[in-house]
């Protein structure tokens, strides 16, 4: 057993050898040390200029240009002072109301517009920034690929050796995410001292991305669970008092003259911004999704989970086992949507139906897939002609299950209608608005003098960034949120 493992053991490490000579160690732009990367630089890029269409397809992009100008002009200046110059970073905000900032390979960075209403000056936003540049630069995208694609070598050996661990191949593929997370939280940690570094050489105070941190901490507290950025972003551990500390050192060293903040501009810039759901993207109403824009209505299964995405709907049954998929599909005719099924590779088609739903025409498909395990999927299939346009509904579940949830999905899919009802289509969002403190005193006192209800004190002491017993004085900025 040991001359196994040993004899394993080395020939794992003459590959490792192999590949370094093979690729040459790359040396990691942010610590100047050598390590196997399977990525290269080229590679990286070509997987940004991929996700990019997939990521704006999922959330859609925020229609305000001067917020869209200035990310992009921080976000230069800082990819210029970066450890990686060269690249062609790209900057966006999406259209979404989730509390998050992320970045894929080759340089592009997005904020969501939940992100930006929750920031409450220029430094806090400059130091997330950093920290998602921080992520490119220091290329822990790649690292995280070479390190799963390494492991995957060392299980492929081991199968190779041991017919036992290649019984539970998939099982130990599967544990390969948990194996690694923890380099995900060591990361994070070194994206934090690059936000540091990033944000105070463009000239902002760092101290402010601390604080931001703890108006996360607040997030996961008042929503009873883990905001997006948290859950995307794991904590390192004592990272608020780590990030200050930095910040001071930083200070100390380089100088904190004319470290900016730029409160008052920032909250003036994002007055208006869209906060919370937009309705006019969808909303679900006593269990029935209003689309206000395209002017349409469709009823949710009671209890079924419903996700809203810029290019389609989800909804899934509390068991999962069943899930209806909403989308505009890209057919010019019922007959071609039709074709494009029936011609797909290990599709059969069960059942096909011209029918009409609430008076637009129509055509239903039941479709049968099996998968490589032998097991089948089953599918309603319905394609609604609609102003123009062949909407699509999918509903997914095994094929023993399918009586089971038929009538979810056909009662979803045959309730589809054109939307009418003005007070449906006339709805607003809600929107940060900014006002001018009138007299000294509190945060509460200062939001209950601008009608805000005893509900959402606290959630609006979170988007403040402060504490309601807090004092504020007259004349500052705070923001309140109106349709």
């Amino acid at each position: 057993m040991r001359t196994l493992l040993f004899n394993t053991t080395v020939k794992y490490f003459f590959l490792i050898a192999f590949l370094c000579n093979a690729l040459s160690c790359a040396v990691n732009p942010v610590t100047g040390r050598k390590q196997l990367i399977l990525l290269s630089e080229d590679q990286e890029k070509a997987m940004g200029l991929q996700s990019d269409p997939e990521v704006i397809a999922s959330f859609g992009v925020y229609n305000d240009q001067e917020l869209q100008n200035f990310i992009t002009t921080k976000g230069k200046a800082m990819g210029k002072i970066s450890h990686r110059p060269n690249l062609d970073y790209q900057f966006k905000v999406l259209d979404s109301p989730v509390v998050n900032a992320f970045a894929v390979p080759g340089g592009y960075v997005y904020f969501t517009r939940g992100i930006m209403a929750h920031f409450n000056n220029e430094a806090e936003f400059a130091g997330v920034l950093g920290h998602e540049i921080g992520h490119i630069t220091a290329r822990h995208s790649a690292q995280q690929y070479s390190n799963q694609m390494l492991a995957q070598i060392g299980l492929v050996a081991g199968m190779v050796i041991s017919p036992k661990l290649a019984q539970f191949g998939d099982l130990a593929s599967q544990g390969l995410g948990l194996l690694f997370l923890k380099f995900s939280r060591d990361h994070e940690t070194q994206s934090d001292e690059l936000g540091v570094e990033y944000s105070s050489k463009i000239g902002y105070n760092a101290h402010e991305m601390a604080d931001f941190f703890s108006t996360l901490k607040r997030l996961s507290g008042d929503q009873g669970g883990i905001p997006t950025f948290m859950s995307t972003h794991p904590d390192p551990g004592n990272r608020l008092k780590r990030v200050h500390e930095l910040a001071t050192q930083w200070q100390q060293t380089n100088g904190s003259a004319n470290l900016k903040v730029n409160r008052d501009g920032y909250l003036r810039m994002i007055d208006g911004i869209v906060y919370g759901e937009d309705p006019r993207g969808g909303y679900v109403e006593n269990s029935i999704f209003y689309h206000p824009e395209l002017k349409f209505q469709f009823p949710v299964p009671q209890n079924w989970q419903l996700q809203n995405m810029a290019s389609q709907v989800q909804m899934a049954s509390q068991s999962g086992k069943a899930v209806m998929i909403f989308t505009l599909g890209g057919e010019k005719s019922l007959a071609e949507a039709g074709q494009k099924v029936s011609s797909q590779q290990g599709m059969q088609v069960k059942d096909r139906q011209n029918v009409t739903v609430n008076g637009l025409p129509a055509l239903a498909m039941v479709v049968d897939q099996q998968n490589q395990d032998g097991s089948i999927v089953r599918a309603l299939l319905y394609f609604i002609d609609y102003d123009n346009r062949i909407y699509t509904f999918y509903g997914i579940t095994a094929a023993n299950d399918f009586n089971n949830y038929a009538r979810f999905f056909e009662n979803t899919m045959m309730n589809f209608r054109r939307l009418t009802d003005q007070s449906k289509i006339n709805v607003k969002p809600e929107r940060i608005k900014i006002q001018t403190v009138k007299t000294d005193g509190t945060l509460e006192q200062a939001l209950r003098s601008f009608s805000t209800p005893d509900a959402r004190l606290k959630e609006l002491s979170i988007v403040n960034g402060m504490e309601l017993n807090e004092r504020v004085t007259k004349g500052m900025l705070i923001k309140t949120v109106t349709k």
